[in-house]
């Protein structure tokens, strides 16, 4: 994929996410939810960072299976049960995305939900790829 980040300088300074992402490629991958689920189909973790740490190795992993790389992703949404916590933890958090994902981050949202599939799951990131 060829990724142009795009950070206007009238928009607040992006920190973790870019505002715009232009892709062009010739596959799409679209990223089904993932939370963090074992291979046995259960939630692991007790805490936000442990499970947005499986969360995102999980998305990771479904996108390495389709031929994608992080660099790859132009859009992720996460899904957070508590968005004051997600805040709270956000140092945390950047620098999971930053250990397993790196610095070329997608455009991304934040959004606050009142629960998951699973009611143990605090976290859930679904996205899209571009691939060359």
């Amino acid at each position: 994929m060829i990724a142009e980040r795009v950070n206007p300088p009238e928009l607040s300074p992006p920190i973790g996410f870019s505002h715009a992402v232009v892709a062009t490629g010739t596959r799409l991958v679209f990223l089904a939810g993932q939370t963090a689920l074992d291979t046995g189909g259960e939630v692991t973790g007790d805490t936000l960072p442990a499970q947005f740490e499986r969360a995102l190795t999980n998305l990771l992993a479904a996108l390495s299976a389709a031929g994608g790389t992080p660099a790859d992703l132009a859009r992720v949404t996460v899904y957070a049960t508590d968005v004051a916590a997600y805040r709270t933890h956000a140092a945390e958090l950047g620098r999971i995305w930053r250990e397993l994902a790196g610095r070329d981050y997608p455009a991304m949202a934040v959004v606050e939900v009142v629960r998951l599939w699973d009611e143990r799951a605090l976290v859930e990131l679904d996205g899209f790829a571009v691939l060359p």
